[in-house]
C-alpha cells in the first residue's frame, strides 16, 4: 500500500484537510482508543490533534477508551490480586471501585486534557453519568472437559451493554465539545460494572447509528493466512475467516464487535494500528487505508 508522504503535511491546517474530510462533515464517528498507544506520550498528543481536527471539520468524534494495563499496574501497587477468565479480568467489590477510579479518573481525564492543549474543547463522562450506559452482569459459561457439563463463570462486576442513553450525544453534537467515555456501566440497581471497552464502543457506535466504528489496537488489522493485511471485507468474509481459523486469539472478539456494530446501523468498522501516528487521519485520506475495513 503506498502513502502519500504529503498527506501529513496536508492535515496540519483545517483548509488543507477540508477537501478530504468534507464528506464526512455531520457524521459521528466511535473511535475506541487503547492499547499500547496510551501509554506513548508522542502518539497520545498526536491523537488529540487528530481529534480536534475531526473535529473542526464537522465530523463529530466520540471517543471511548479502555486502560487495562493502568488498572493492572494499580491493582498491583496497591496488592490486589486479579485474575483472567477469557481475556476478561474478574471484578469483585473491591476491585470494581479501583477500576471505575482509574477509568473514570486518570485515564480519562489525561485524554480530556490532551484534547484541550490540542486546542479542542472535550469533557470526560463514564457510562454512568446519565445513564449513559445501562448494564446487566456478563454472564459466561464453560464445557467442563471431564464432565461435560457447562458452567457458569462468576465474573464478578464484569457487564455488557443493554441499552446506550443517546440524548447527551445528540446534545453535544450541537456544540465544539468532543465526549470522552470511560467503559463503566451502570446497573438498573445502581450497581457498577467494568466493561470492555471495545464492547463498549460497539454498542455506542450502534445506539448512535456511527458512520464509522474505529477500533485502534496495538496490531495493524486483519491478517490473512500468509500474515499480509487485508485492506477490506465484508461481513461475510470475516466471519468465514473466524470459522476457517484464519482469524483467531484476541482478534475474534474485536472482529465480532466489528460485524455487530455493522449488523446494527453502523456503515463500516475499522480496525487499525493505533501506534501508528496519524493513523486516523490516513485511514481518512487514503483509498485504501492502512488497516482493515469491514462492511
Amino acid at each position: 500500500m503506498t502513502i502519500d508522504p504529503t498527506l501529513l503535511t496536508k492535515a496540519k491546517t483545517l483548509s488543507e484537510a477540508l477537501p478530504f474530510m468534507r464528506q464526512f462533515a455531520g457524521e459521528t464517528f466511535v473511535i475506541k482508543y487503547g492499547g499500547s498507544a496510551m501509554g506513548d506520550t508522542s502518539i497520545a498528543e498526536t491523537f488529540a490533534r487528530d481529534i480536534v481536527l475531526m473535529k473542526q471539520v464537522g465530523i463529530n468524534p466520540v471517543v471511548v477508551h479502555g486502560g487495562g494495563p493502568q488498572i493492572g499496574r494499580m491493582l498491583e501497587r496497591l496488592k490486589i490480586k486479579s485474575e483472567f477468565i477469557d481475556g476478561l479480568r474478574v471484578t469483585d467489590k473491591e476491585t470494581v471501585e479501583i477500576v471505575e477510579m482509574v477509568l473514570s479518573g486518570s485515564i480519562n481525564k489525561a485524554i480530556v486534557r490532551d484534547i484541550i492543549e490540542a486546542g479542542g474543547m472535550a469533557i470526560g463522562l463514564s457510562g454512568k453519568d446519565g445513564n449513559l450506559i445501562e448494564a446487566r452482569k456478563l454472564r459466561r459459561t464453560k464445557r467442563d472437559p471431564d464432565s461435560n457439563i457447562e458452567k457458569i463463570l462468576d465474573l464478578g462486576f464484569v457487564g455488557e451493554p443493554v441499552a446506550i442513553n443517546p440524548a447527551l450525544f445528540v446534545m453535544l453534537e450541537e456544540t465544539e465539545v468532543i465526549p470522552v467515555i470511560a467503559p463503566i456501566g451502570v446497573g438498573e440497581n445502581g450497581e457498577t460494572y467494568n466493561i470492555n471497552a471495545d464492547t463498549a464502543a460497539g454498542a455506542v457506535a450502534s445506539a448512535l447509528a456511527a458512520k464509522k466504528l474505529i477500533m485502534l489496537t496495538d496490531v495493524c488489522g486483519v491478517l490473512d493466512k500468509d500474515k499480509k493485511i487485508i485492506p477490506e471485507l465484508s461481513a461475510k468474509q470475516a466471519e468465514a475467516m473466524i470459522k476457517n481459523g484464519t482469524i483467531t486469539g484476541g482478534m475474534i472478539p474485536k472482529v465480532e464487535t466489528c460485524l455487530e456494530a455493522v449488523r446494527s446501523n453502523v456503515e463500516a468498522a475499522h480496525i487499525l494500528d493505533g501506534r501508528m501516528p496519524h493513523v486516523l487521519l490516513l485511514e481518512i485520506f487514503t483509498a485504501g487505508g492502512t488497516g482493515t475495513m469491514i462492511r
